[in-house]
């Protein structure tokens, strides 16, 4: 990006791993680990997921558990190199999933409310299993994010997917806590910090920022839950809303 004031959409960053391992993981997951994502007006085909990372630890779905804390699942203690893709990144984790994105799949553009690295609540994405075919489509721009490689994305901006290829499109997607180790990260990569508010034109009507809140606030963690305050009070004002304590 060349305009000093846009934030950046999305981002390689210098840290790849090695394919083979990831696959190797990968073949670890049963077809029982996959659940349908649940939110189905979303998308077309099959998008599911496995939950490697979740309030309690949960394995049977990813909305949320009122009182839990974010712990790993049993699934992951099976795949030991995701564990230690996931464990590289020096800061706290909230959920921690496998999405896949099957073959014909569309995902529709959307946003992400709060899923921008400025509002505390940053996106990681390693593509285990991909082809050039399986592109997002970020604010209007076609992009793929190749295998192996560790990738930021800004979710709060205008973004979907589709996977033309043959085979389902498989990502490790990390949501971290930003803290300072990710930002010197982020900056060091290129990547353009938002000077401007938050994102106003989000998608308010899926519940998807109302489920990082109620997880946020689940994981017991400090930095967790003045994170949901954050995003509690930005979403209360965009909706006319009150927030809640």
């Amino acid at each position: 990006m060349t305009a000093a004031m846009e934030p950046t959409r999305y981002l390689k960053l210098p840290i790849a791993f090695d394919r083979a391992r990831l696959q190797e993981d990968l073949r670890r997951i049963a077809p029982a680990d996959w659940i349908g994502h649940f939110n189905t007006s979303a998308y077309e085909k099959g998008w599911g997921c496995v939950p490697l990372r979740s309030v309690d630890g949960r394995t049977d779905h990813i909305m949320p558990v009122h009182g839990g804390r974010f712990e790993d699942t049993p699934i992951l203690a099976r795949c030991p190199y995701f564990r230690q893709a996931i464990d590289h990144f020096q800061c706290e984790k909230t959920s921690v999933r496998l999405m896949g994105l099957e073959a014909a799949g569309v995902i529709h553009e959307h946003r992400d409310e709060g899923g921008a690295l400025e509002d505390g609540l940053t996106r990681l994405h390693i593509p285990v299993q991909t082809s050039p075919l399986a592109t997002f489509r970020i604010d209007g721009e076609e992009v793929h994010f190749s295998a192996g490689h560790a990738w930021y994305l800004n979710a709060a901006c205008l973004h979907g997917a589709e996977n033309r290829s043959p085979q389902a499109r498989i990502h490790l997607m990390i949501d971290c806590v930003t803290n300072p180790w990710l930002t010197q990260l982020f900056q060091a990569a290129g990547g353009v910090l938002r000077e401007s508010p938050p994102y106003g034109d989000a998608n308010i009507h899926d519940g998807n920022v109302l489920q990082v809140i109620a997880g946020l606030r689940a994981s017991g963690h400090a930095a967790g839950v003045q994170l949901a305050t954050r995003l509690q009070e930005t979403h209360a004002r965009r909706t006319g809303t009150a927030a809640r304590p």
